[in-house]
């Protein structure tokens, strides 16, 4: 008879475990959605924050950019009506500076080469080697 208590006690304490167990499962995920939706949204809101400060940003620069416009053609000839030329100058300056980035960044895409998981294919090669062989293949490492 006190086997049978045992027996009774112990599927007791294993379903009182599984229960507990399902339970801290259930609040863990709970716990990794909450944190996940607080992340998610401190990034959305850093995110709209950043674009608004970036078109800010690009509009002080339109006005900078029209204010050396204006500098370079009070420097050349402030009394004349050719404004224009400072505004040519800034424009031409620009492209110069975009054809210098387009040009460094077209080499440097060239030079780039795709990228391949060096070590994995290493170690597909290694165990290949193990499983072919009699003699098991040894790690070396990754090359330099």
């Amino acid at each position: 008879m006190a086997n049978d208590t045992d027996t009774s006690e112990l599927g007791q304490a294993i379903q009182e475990v599984t229960e507990k167990l399902s339970l801290l499962f259930r609040e863990e995920i709970e716990l990794a959605k909450t944190e996940m939706v607080e992340k998610v949204t401190k990034l959305l809101k850093g995110a709209v924050i950043g674009l608004v400060a970036g078109v800010f940003a690009l509009f002080g620069l339109i006005y900078l950019l029209e204010g050396a416009a204006w500098a370079i053609w009070l420097g050349l000839d402030g009394d004349g009506n050719n404004f224009w030329v400072g505004f040519v100058i800034v424009a031409l300056l620009l492209f110069v500076f975009g054809a210098l980035g387009a040009f460094i960044a077209a080499r440097l895409f060239k030079r780039a080469a795709p990228p391949t998981p060096q070590m994995a294919i290493e170690e597909g090669k290694l165990i290949k080697e193990t499983v072919t062989s009699s003699h098991p293949a040894i790690t070396q490492g990754p090359k330099t």
